[in-house]
């Protein structure tokens, strides 16, 4: 008997009948004899309807009270996953995040996980019950209520599946599993059977929206087995299929096949570049230019200092495109006290990067990269790298061209 937590989606519990859909496919685990916990989410839009309330209140909602109102979207999912469970004969009892407890910092809106407490839980499964815990949200050390930002419902049940030892995280979605790309994009895209947390972490971080980051840092940080699969498949799926279904996320030192060069391309629409020109090349001049831009709470992405010439420099970063004019406001505003001779933007950009752990073996992957975009005409603006990742950033009209183009480059339909 393994215990296995299984994460629902706003869309898998997006009505009473897909509800009872998720009650009947977490009864087949438990009539298998598994001890279950199962983490969802709010129904879907249901959290961004709780969120335009409090906007219609406030036009910059109190974070803390924003939290109070967001975090009662999970508590209906919980309470209705119980009630059909219970329906269908099944011993269950749901707890919201402050009842078990799962203790949080106090950065409301954004919140992490610090702890949680186990012993409530573990004496409800060895009573036999199937456990459902709210997603996104816990509880600070004053006892306020507080939630892990948006897709916190992920990290939730990875948090979760690690402070209770489980054997598996399943990430149940309204897609099989992780692909080469967005099939949207590309319709030879490829499901992975199996993904490194490494791949996977930077497939989030760059746009991917299968798993929350922060998810996937905590599955690679605490080494817990996590599986994407479908809930729209039938619930009562035997389970030996619905357990070998979807895409593995684990370590590469499992896997026993060498990887392929490239497991997946990721792109980010949500880009804008920003270049100071002309700002005086001595030492803080990085810092004075972004040091205004993070005291604004405005996060910045991919960078590049160009060479001096007479004593003068060029600086370049990106912001997500939500961010650029007020990235600009504060630039303007410091304009003259960086020395800066002017300070132009670009909200039309498009990042886009390949990954695999395969690179790190491998040579000529940066080279096949840039001759693939240049044989389709395609500028490239600015390049970062990592040991994994080449990420370039590309005008946005051309970003499903050189999508599809480096899926067949590196002949990804067919890895």
């Amino acid at each position: 008997m393994a215990l296995i937590v299984h994460k629902y989606g706003g869309t898998s519990m997006g009505s009473t009948d897909r509800i009872k859909n998720v009650a009947q496919r977490v009864a087949k685990w438990h009539d298998a004899g598994h001890q279950i916990i199962v983490v969802p989410s709010a129904m879907s839009g249901e959290t961004n309807r709780l969120i335009g309330l409090a906007k219609q209140i406030m036009d910059q909602p109190d974070p803390r009270e924003l939290d109070m109102i967001a975090s009662t979207g999970e508590q209906v999912s919980v309470g209705l996953l119980s009630m059909a469970l219970l329906a269908i004969g099944k011993q269950a009892v749901s707890y919201a995040g402050w009842q078990v407890a799962i203790k949080t910092d106090s950065a409301f809106t954004k919140a992490r996980i610090q702890s949680i407490d186990d012993v409530k839980v573990k004496r409800d499964l060895d009573a036999g019950k199937i456990v459902i815990i709210t997603g996104f949200q816990g509880v600070d050390e004053h006892n306020n209520i507080s939630t892990l930002g948006r897709g916190g419902s992920d990290t939730s049940a990875v948090a979760i599946a690690a402070a209770m030892q489980a054997s598996e995280c399943l990430i149940f979605t309204d897609v099989d599993g992780v692909y080469t790309t967005d099939p949207r994009v590309v319709t030879e895209a490829r499901r992975l059977k199996t993904i490194t947390f490494e791949e996977m972490l930077e497939l989030a971080s760059l746009g991917s929206k299968v798993l929350q980051t922060r998810s996937v840092e905590f599955a690679g940080n605490y080494r817990v087995p996590t599986r994407v699969l479908s809930s729209l498949t039938d619930p009562l799926l035997p389970i030996d299929i619905e357990a070998n279904s979807g895409t593995l996320i684990s370590f590469e030192e499992d896997t026993n096949m060498e990887q392929a060069v490239i497991s997946g391309i990721a792109f980010n629409r949500d880009e804008a570049k920003i270049t100071v020109l002309g700002v005086p090349d001595r030492p803080g001049v990085a810092y004075h230019i972004l040091g205004p831009v993070a005291d604004a709470n405005i996060e910045v992405d991919m960078i590049i200092q160009n060479q001096s010439v007479d004593g003068k420099t060029d600086f370049t970063f990106t912001v997500s495109r939500g961010e650029y004019h007020n990235a600009m406001a504060v630039l303007n505003s410091t304009k003259g006290e960086i020395g800066a001779t002017s300070i132009i933007g670009d909200a039309k950009v498009s990042k886009l990067s390949v990954v695999g752990v395969g690179m790190r073996s491998h040579v000529g992957v940066a080279s096949q990269m840039f001759r693939t975009l240049s044989e389709e005409g395609i500028n490239i603006m600015m390049i970062s790298t990592s040991e994994i990742k080449i990420s370039v950033l590309i005008d946005e009209k051309y970003m499903e061209l050189a999508v599809r183009a480096l899926h067949k480059a590196f002949d990804l339909e067919n890895a």
